[in-house]
Order: structure tokens, then sequence, then C-alpha cells
């Protein structure tokens, strides 16, 4: 009886976490007409399967034409953004590739090296799962599974060369 009540505390909580989770992406808006990437310069909304958008506490919003330039973004926010705080941030969501819905970035898994490109060329492909990310792999020839916390600056620089080491 008490196993029983235990798991479904943790069901009703990860419904709860999930919920709030969604909650903050359903709260991200939808790049504008005329919203450009601040990384490229490249209009968002020309590129809807690949947005990514960075949605700060105060409502203000940085839009992407893909995961390549959000991670460029994030790590040199001085450059791309001055005046604006990662401790700021509300939220960072990335398109995921198969459902193309907007997911969590942190939560995102990102394959590197594919035969899929984005409109900046290689990106770093966003997937809301292990399965979906080790399918993707597969099917598209990938080289590389990241996590959030393993793309660094020079990993999407080298993708604009075409290096994915």
């Amino acid at each position: 009886m008490q196993r029983r009540f235990f798991l479904a505390a943790l069901f009703l909580l990860g419904l709860a976490t999930t919920a709030g989770a969604q909650q903050v992406l359903s709260g991200i808006p939808k790049p504008g007409a005329r919203d450009l990437c601040p990384v490229c310069g490249m209009l968002v909304s020309k590129y809807p399967n690949w947005a990514a958008t960075v949605l700060y506490k105060d409502g203000h919003a940085h839009h992407f034409d893909g995961a390549k330039d959000l991670f460029k973004y994030l790590q040199d926010l001085s450059k791309y953004a001055p005046g604006h705080r990662a401790e700021d941030m509300l939220s960072i969501a990335v398109t995921d590739f198969y459902n193309l819905e907007k997911i969590d970035a942190r939560q995102a898994l990102y394959v590197v090296g594919s035969d899929v490109l984005g409109p900046m060329g290689h990106e770093l492909v966003p997937l809301a799962t292990r399965t979906d990310a080790n399918d993707f792999m597969k099917d598209h020839k990938g080289k590389r599974l990241l996590s959030f916390d393993q793309v660094t600056k020079e990993i999407a620089e080298k993708l604009d060369r075409g290096k994915f080491d």
C-alpha cells in the first residue's frame, strides 16, 4: 500500500513539474515578422522549425534561427545582448526536430554532424528524448550527441566550418 502511494506521489510530482515547465514554455512568444537573430541577423520567422528563444523575466525575448546561434549568444552575452544578464533569463527554448514544439533547451539533447542542415548550415539539432536522439543519430548519420552543458562556444563555431569533433 505504501509503495503504491509513493509511486502515485512520484507520478503526480512529475506531472506538476512537467506542467510547470510547459506553462513557462507556453509563455514564450513566437518570433515576429521582423525579429532578427541577434547573432547572424537573419529573419527568424522564416525558419519556425528551427527557432530558439530566450525569454527574460521582464518579458523581453531574443529569437534565434537555430540552436547553434542560441549557444553562441549564451556563451557571449556581453557581445550579443549588452545589458542583459543570464540570471534574468526566465526560460530558454528550442524547437524539437520531430514534433516541432518548444522544449526546454536545458533538457534537450543535441545532435552534431548529421546530414540535416539548418538555415545557417550545420546545426545543433534539438531533440526532446534520448530515444528520439538515438533514432535521429542512426537515421541522419549524426556524429555526436550532446547535452546542454556539453555545448561550448567552440563547438558552435566549429559547426560553421563543418567540423564535428
